[in-house]
């Protein structure tokens, strides 16, 4: 019975990401990513994606925080948290946040204050489709994990007493 569970959540796995790659929302980086999980590393992957979402909320805030004064729009600001964000996104396969990115990036240096605020509220949107979507995978691929009864070197399985 194990084995069909861990069969049937690997087949949702596959499934959910997929739809992310068919909406355009992760792209090949994601997979190539994945490529350098193996046993020595169970986690990589989302410890790489966490890393990226604890950091990418920074930028997101800082954005935030600069869009707030009226007055006086640092373009220059915007559009040094835009590349560092556009580079971690590309990074890890988040194609749509990527995109969003260009977009504000070629907003700002046009000084499209108006296109700028659409813009950051896009990719805030985006982020949370994308933040919420890979935590349900990660999920999935934990209990899929468990399912199949792997075992990792690190983490080594309780024995019973004879």
């Amino acid at each position: 019975m194990l084995g069909l569970q861990s069969y049937r959540l690997l087949a949702d796995m596959n499934r959910l990401l997929a739809s992310l790659f068919h909406q355009g929302v992760l792209d090949e980086h994601f997979l190539q990513l994945q490529q350098l999980q193996d046993e020595s590393s169970p986690n990589f992957v989302s410890q790489v994606v966490n890393m990226y979402f604890n950091e990418s909320e920074k930028l997101l805030r800082s954005l935030r925080a600069l869009s707030v004064d009226r007055e006086h729009w640092e373009y220059k600001k915007v559009r040094l948290h835009l590349n560092q964000l556009m580079g971690s996104s590309s990074s890890i396969g988040a194609n749509r946040i990527r995109n969003v990115c260009i977009a504000f990036r070629a907003a700002s240096e046009q000084n499209n204050r108006p296109g700028c605020l659409r813009a950051l509220d896009l990719l805030e949107h985006e982020f949370c489709y994308l933040k919420n979507k890979l935590h349900e995978f990660f999920l999935i691929e934990q209990q899929q994990v468990l399912a199949a009864g792997i075992r990792y070197p690190n983490y080594p399985m309780p024995q019973h007493p004879n």
